[in-house]
């Protein structure tokens, strides 16, 4: 019984929700194990296990590192999404993305680099086997 309420209580701590409300400027890293959203501006670091959802007035300028992200505004930087992006059509991207899963409505602006996690792998096999092709038929 012990174990199941510290599973209840893991649980609790992901749903969480913290906001950086319109209007607010936080500059620095931020560590959470709950979700995020943000309609003001955040210049940093943030790092969490649940979803970041950037509004139709969020700026982020930095890192971001999370399990899910979803954007309708502006962000600029480096973004790990461990699972899903969802980027809304009124969002603007750049930099450098690494995804699971992409998805993207027409009208947004996404001018980064993106890369797939897993696809990755599958590329470079096939470049090596290719390789290792040609270098028998010598």
């Amino acid at each position: 019984m012990f174990s199941a309420k510290e599973n209840n209580t893991q649980k609790n701590k992901v749903m969480e929700r913290n906001v950086i409300a319109k209007n607010t400027t936080i500059i620095g890293d931020i560590k959470s194990e709950g979700d995020f959203r943000i309609d003001g501006t955040l210049e940093g670091s943030l790092i969490t296990k649940g979803r970041v959802i950037i509004g139709t007035d969020g700026v982020v300028k930095g890192k971001i590192d999370s399990t899910n992200t979803d954007i309708e505004g502006t962000f600029s930087g480096e973004l790990l999404a461990n699972n899903t992006l969802t980027i809304k059509a009124s969002a603007n991207i750049t930099g450098d993305v690494i995804i699971g899963k992409l998805s993207v409505e027409p009208g947004a602006s996404f001018n980064a680099t993106c890369a797939m996690k897993g696809t990755i792998k599958e590329l470079n096999t096939g470049n090596e086997a290719k390789k290792a092709s040609e270098k028998t038929a010598s």
